[in-house]
């Protein structure tokens, strides 16, 4: 019972008081909610902020909102897409729902178009593959109750994104290790786009291998490239073609693997005998090279799940944490060898007859 000194509830914003204060009618702000067209950019901007500055989200079920989550991907050539594709698609069909399906190509930012036609699908949850969303864009999707979480963020999100990734750092050290405890010790690294935040990650950690293990960083022995097999190709043929060439080499992605894998068979060495390889995120393809590659195994199926679990419990409003780093775990193959020894100095005597 609240005596007479009880202050009331700030009234919820309406729609309502949205349109009188933009002095636009009520189906513009309702055209805006639902990323319909029609109205200027100008007005849009405007009703935007003031949804967002009232407080205003919608609440409860929308009776016009469907049973799908949506998921927003890099490509559908890319074997990590899929295996995003694989996990989201699970937990959808376990929880009686559906999944619909956006790319964004290989730029990792999300557009306004795209945006705009989450507003107007309405989902019930978003879950976006190695994406960055501007502040309006979060504030968008917040202010209609569209719960979002990111798959291994392309960024440095702030606190408040929820986002599921991998031990990136600790992956590169672990490759790096491995080679070392072969007896590797002209090992090259091959990075992702400098851009990506697991990129910097991994190529940290086969910096901290090196430098615990007292080795140092051969110049020009790490390189930056797409996560691609024709830049793992492109960037593999530099490095052996250096006058000391490395005997092993640590890559951003296995596809990167593959393509050095191209590059070494091309100057006619052989893996594992004349360079071992490491790749990262153990995509099937990875089994089946010859020689089967040794990579970093990163849960790739198993981020999406915990990711569309989280969207799901993040619009149920259940308290969760919203960051979470699953491990990452060497899988041993055939790629990966001891070095071979140095060839025998030719001898300065004459056989004897």
């Amino acid at each position: 019972m609240c005596d007479s000194g009880c202050m009331p509830a700030p009234a919820r914003p309406t729609l309502e008081a949205i349109a009188r204060e933009a002095s636009v009618s009520l189906s513009t702000v309702s055209k805006v909610l639902n990323g319909r067209p029609g109205v200027s950019s100008v007005t849009r901007r405007r009703v935007e902020e003031l949804l967002h500055d009232s407080g205003y989200a919608r609440r409860g079920v929308d009776a016009e909102r469907g049973d799908a989550v949506e998921l927003v991907i890099e490509n559908l050539a890319s074997e990590w897409s899929v295996e995003v594709i694989r996990g989201v698609e699970r937990v959808t069909r376990e929880n009686g729902l559906s999944m619909t399906l956006s790319t964004i190509g290989d730029y990792h930012a999300v557009g306004d178009d795209l945006i705009t036609g989450v507003l107007r699908r309405k989902p019930i949850a978003m879950v976006l593959q190695f994406s960055n969303l501007t502040a309006d864009h979060r504030r968008q999707l917040r202010t209609r109750n569209i719960p979002f979480v990111v798959v291994d963020p392309a960024g440095d999100p702030p606190p408040e994104v929820p986002a599921i990734g991998a031990t990136n750092w600790a992956g590169g050290v672990t490759a790096t290790r491995h080679l070392l405890a072969l007896g590797h010790r002209r090992i090259a690294a091959i990075g992702g786009p400098e851009e990506l935040m697991c990129s910097r990650a991994r190529i940290a950690g086969y910096h901290s291998a090196l430098q615990e293990a007292g080795v140092p960083v051969a110049p020009g022995a790490v390189r930056s490239a797409a996560f691609s097999r024709a830049a793992g190709e492109r960037e593999g043929r530099r490095l052996l073609q250096t006058v000391e060439r490395p005997t092993a080499i640590v890559c951003g992605n296995d596809m990167q693997a593959l393509g050095v894998y191209d590059a070494a068979f091309a100057l006619g060495l052989d893996v594992p005998r004349d360079l071992s390889v490491v790749g990262f995120d153990d995509a099937p393809s990875a089994a089946w090279a010859r020689p089967p590659l040794t990579t970093i195994h990163q849960p790739l199926q198993k981020m999406a799940e915990e990711a569309t679990r989280l969207a799901l419990r993040l619009r149920a409003g259940e308290v969760d944490s919203t960051r979470l780093e699953l491990a990452t775990t060497l899988i041993e193959r055939g790629s990966t060898a001891p070095p071979a020894p140095p060839a025998p100095a030719p001898s300065e005597s004459f056989p004897t007859a």
